[in-house]
């Protein structure tokens, strides 16, 4: 047995378009009703003002006096009367003795009888309205007196019918019914069309689906670990998730909500990206703290309403990048020095096949103390491991690409010296590309050399990197630290990206990136770094010139 679907929920537009067309008809059904009901009742008010108008113009007329003096009073008065009734539009008029007895009546056959209806305050000299039926139907009527010399000699009678009054009263009814009628189908008209644009901006869904859109959204927003920005037309902030208000330093969306995107603090580029109207695919930008994947996508439809950003943290995986890149360069070296190592060692053993012991033992011991003298200067100076290491590595490297790299006779940093707020990893991120951008630089100089400075001076740790390059000119000393800034054509993967990741961990750990001019010709990059509140330094700085190129053993 097949179960019917049950039907679909109408949409939130339908729902609303059947609501407010309801409104609108119980709205325009209770004016109308209203209309009537107040109309009838201004319609007897009004038709008993003018039936007593009427009847008190009669009985002051001299001639209706006169008349009632005569033997034959209807004779005077039915021609009057009737002649009255025409031109004021009353349903009757009748002239009576105060007894009650008709002078006149539209019906002749009436004329002599007693009149139907109240005379009694009238015959008090009193005039009054009332809603009588009598021999004409249902009337509305006023009754006066007529007085000569403060005697009551006769009684006068007007009035309208009430099927008169209610066919008046329906004529404006009909007529407001047709103005209703317009006015329903305009509002439903109007209500139709907006209802037709809400349909749209809501998909055609209902109210449960709308609010269940609405959980599934909020549940996504938060769940979701990547930053995530909505801004408007006028790149305003619109919506912003947990994870983005924790890339850019947030601390609550009360703060960025609303507000432009050039008044939140970022980094210029990265303002830049985000106030762009093309995407952006995959670029990175850096922040004081972290180095940023971002991505932008317009939101259109036939004009710009906005545009949804992205960002993905990847400073711990550009970390990781920098190290495995030295870990290559390592690799790389080593597969030289082992090529190198091969063809000491072919020429060690063809020394010995030839007879000559002795010399082969003096070009072992040579090469060897060659490579000793170079650790033990390395290890000498800068005996904190890590940077030891990194030292040798780039030695290495920078040999291969026939740069000479010197450590500084004035360097010293011991083993243990560096605090743990120092994390060894902003170590190689600074020092490293500050040494990678110098073996770049002084590449292919006359006197391709990079001199490295490491040492304590007081209670900061200081880090100099000079080259023989063609160094960097004054107007750009600020912009070399930007992103994306180079004076060399950029590679696959892009250039201007070292130096910035050296500002964002000097930053970090709140010291100081400063540029100059080397002695000699090139550039020497400074950093400073605070060491902290800890024990007296164990190595006192030595004098020396700021990033010395000069010779000296390598």
């Amino acid at each position: 047995m097949r179960i019917p679907a049950l039907p679909r929920p109408r949409s939130l537009a339908g729902q609303l378009f059947a609501m407010q067309a309801v409104l609108l008809a119980l709205v325009v059904a209770g004016y109308a009703l209203f209309s009537y009901v107040s109309d009838q009742k201004q319609a007897e008010e009004a038709a008993g003002r003018q039936a007593t108008a009427v009847a008190r113009s009669i009985a002051d007329a001299p001639s209706v006096r006169a008349a009632i003096h005569t033997s034959d009073p209807t004779a005077q008065l039915q021609p009057y009367a009737l002649k009255v009734q025409r031109d004021t539009g009353v349903d009757f008029v009748t002239i009576m003795n105060p007894e009650g007895i008709r002078w006149t009546h539209p019906d002749p056959q009436q004329i002599g009888k007693r009149f139907l209806g109240t005379i009694s305050r009238a015959r008090k000299g009193g005039t009054f309205t009332e809603t009588y039926t009598g021999t004409l139907g249902a009337s509305v009527r006023a009754v006066t007196p007529v007085a000569d010399n403060g005697r009551i000699i006769g009684l006068v009678s007007a009035g309208i019918k009430v099927q008169a009054i209610s066919r008046r009263v329906q004529d404006q009814v009909t007529a407001l019914l047709g103005v209703a009628a317009g006015v329903l189908a305009l509002g439903a008209i109007g209500t139709y069309v907006i209802n037709a644009q809400l349909r749209r901006h809501t998909h055609g869904m209902n109210a449960g689906e709308l609010s269940r859109m609405h959980d599934y959204h909020q549940a996504a927003l938060h769940a979701v670990r990547e930053g995530l920005l909505m801004l408007d037309a006028q790149y305003r902030v619109a919506l912003i998730n947990d994870g983005g208000r924790e890339l850019l330093g947030v601390e609550r969306e009360e703060d960025v909500v609303g507000r432009s995107v050039a008044d939140l603090g970022l980094p210029a580029p990265l303002t830049g990206a985000l106030l762009a109207s093309e995407p952006r695919v995959d670029e990175v930008h850096l922040t004081a703290s972290r180095v940023l994947v971002v991505n932008t996508s317009p939101v259109s439809g036939g004009e710009h309403r906005g545009t949804v950003v992205t960002l993905r943290d990847v400073t711990e995986l550009q970390s990781l990048m920098g190290e495995l890149d030295s870990e290559r360069g390592f690799t790389q070296a080593l597969r030289s020095q082992a090529h190198e190592a091969a063809n000491r060692l072919h020429t060690v053993v063809s020394l010995i096949e030839l007879g000559r012991a002795q010399q082969a033992v003096e070009f072992a011991t040579a090469e060897l103390e060659l490579a000793q003298a170079l650790t033990d200067q390395v290890v000498s100076a800068v005996s904190e491991p890590v940077l030891a290491a990194l030292l040798l590595g780039k030695t290495a490297q920078a040999h291969e690409r026939g740069v000479e790299l010197v450590v500084s006779e004035d360097s010293g940093l011991d083993d243990g010296l560096l605090p743990k707020t120092l994390p060894a990893r902003d170590l190689v991120t600074i020092l490293g590309n500050l040494i990678d951008n110098a073996v770049d630089a002084a590449q292919g100089s006359a006197r391709a050399r990079v001199a490295v400075t490491a040492r304590t001076e007081g209670r900061e740790l200081v880090l100099r990197v000079a080259d023989t390059g063609s160094g960097v000119d004054p107007a750009h000393a600020d912009l070399v630290f930007r992103r994306g800034f180079s004076t060399k054509p950029a590679g696959p993967g892009g250039r201007g990206l070292g130096l910035a990741l050296v500002r964002q961990a000097v930053h970090r750990q709140q010291g100081t990136l400063a540029v100059a001019e080397a002695e000699g010709g090139g550039a020497v990059f400074e950093v400073r770094l605070p060491l902290g509140d800890g024990p007296p330094d164990r190595v006192a700085p030595r004098a020396g010139s700021r990033g010395d190129l000069g010779g000296g053993d390598a």
